[in-house]
């Protein structure tokens, strides 16, 4: 397992309850202007400097967006001012993603600088409107550790989260300065504080920037641990850690994921479990959901964006094209020092159409195609996939 690249730093876990703080009294606030308040926080709207009321939420996430040099091209050809339109894409998977009161993604892929030159595989450097898109689509925070964030060294992590922060978007998991890379994506959701962290397996063997060992997160359970229960002692309720892991095109979770997710969603503080939910990139393909000492772990929800893949073999594979969109209800705690509980668990599965570079719920197009059998394929492979550890058993079911 590789070892870690970051160390405890003096001041980290003031520095999380000063953020963590700030976050008070936000919830929703991060959601598009057109979505309607919740009812419930019109009913129980708290007075000022009081906490906000509490309420079950949804958050959503969904796997990695790796945008191909055909992927690129096909922003360009959306975009109607000369520039790229990744919103285009995006737009089948919108009314899911917006609707949802938290929704995280995966940014595999760092940008160049806005005038570029952009390239796709192997050493990727990706428009940075794609941010903009993810923004307009709905997401609130995205993981950026990854094997490519070193693909253009530190100007891709500058790059890169200058059009995050640009596009209002949260990020975790690099960083441009020591401070910013120590600290989780805050967001919050009914009147809940949740903390995001993220790590990758590795950088494709490039080296960390000079001077600079902290600019990727890499995956060490020892530090994952360490940085969990820092968020949770800064006030997080919530912990969400996102794993770029695993072995690309194996179906099933492979050693690493199954040791590693049963190791932390084991490790607990006062009884209390220190990560919350577990959301798993990097297989280029959908793997298991599965309930572990009572925590969920996505293993692999595979690319949400991507062009035409092909696999170790050479051979072009639409597994590659295929993901899943995790959605999870939490509920508060049902006493004071519980956690907060999943109580709904859903998956929905979706589908890049790379002749149309569109990215679609396979359920909802096939109410309107029903007789489409390529997407009937996908919709079972998927399926199959997600549930091939026995999630159903504990209640994890298909939606739209």
């Amino acid at each position: 397992m590789p070892q870690p690249t970051q160390r405890t730093r003096p001041g980290a876990a003031a520095a999380l309850v000063l953020l963590l703080a700030a976050t008070a009294g936000c919830a929703d606030a991060q959601r598009p202007a057109a979505q309607p308040p919740h009812p419930q926080d019109a009913q129980h709207s708290p007075a000022s400097g009081a906490a906000p009321a509490r309420r079950p939420f949804t958050l959503v996430a969904t796997g990695d967006v790796l945008p191909h040099d055909s992927t690129i091209a096909r922003a360009k050809s959306d975009a109607t001012d000369g520039g790229y339109d990744f919103r285009p894409m995006l737009a089948g998977v919108r009314p899911i993603i917006s609707r949802a009161d938290l929704a995280i993604c995966h940014m595999e892929t760092v940008y160049g600088p806005d005038e570029g030159p952009f390239t796709g595989y192997p050493a990727f450097k990706a428009p940075p409107q794609v941010a903009a898109a993810l923004k307009d689509t709905g997401y609130d925070s995205c993981s950026t550790a990854s094997n490519h964030t070193l693909d253009d060294g530190a100007d891709g992590i500058a790059h890169t989260l200058k059009a995050f922060d640009r596009a209002g978007l949260q990020h975790t998991g690099s960083g441009r300065t020591a401070a910013e890379s120590a600290r989780p994506a805050l967001l919050t959701a009914g009147g809940a504080k949740l903390a995001q962290l993220a790590y990758t397996y590795d950088t494709n063997g490039y080296p960390m920037p000079d001077g600079q060992p902290w600019a990727v997160h890499l995956i060490d359970q020892k530090k994952i641990v360490a940085d969990a229960r820092a968020a949770r002692a800064a006030g997080a309720d919530i912990v969400v850690v996102s794993l770029h892991w695993g072995t690309e095109w194996q179906d099933e979770p492979d050693q690493q994921q199954l040791a590693l997710g049963k190791a932390l969603t084991a490790s607990r503080t006062g009884g209390r479990p220190d990560i919350d939910l577990i959301l798993g990139t990097h297989a280029h393909i959908p793997q298991a959901y599965e309930k572990v000492n009572g925590t969920w772990i996505v293993y692999g929800e595979g690319d949400q964006i991507a062009g035409e893949m092909f696999n170790d073999s050479g051979a072009r594979d639409s597994r590659g094209n295929m993901s899943s969109i995790a959605r999870f209800t939490f509920a508060p705690p049902v006493r004071p020092g519980a956690r907060w509980e999943v109580t709904r668990a859903e998956f929905v599965p979706q589908w890049i159409d790379v002749e149309r570079g569109r990215v679609m719920s396979l359920p909802a197009a096939l109410a309107t195609s029903p007789g489409r059998e390529d997407y009937t394929e996908a919709l079972d492979h998927i399926r199959a996939a997600v549930l091939s550890r026995g999630a159903a058993k504990d209640g994890l079911t298909m939606s739209r």
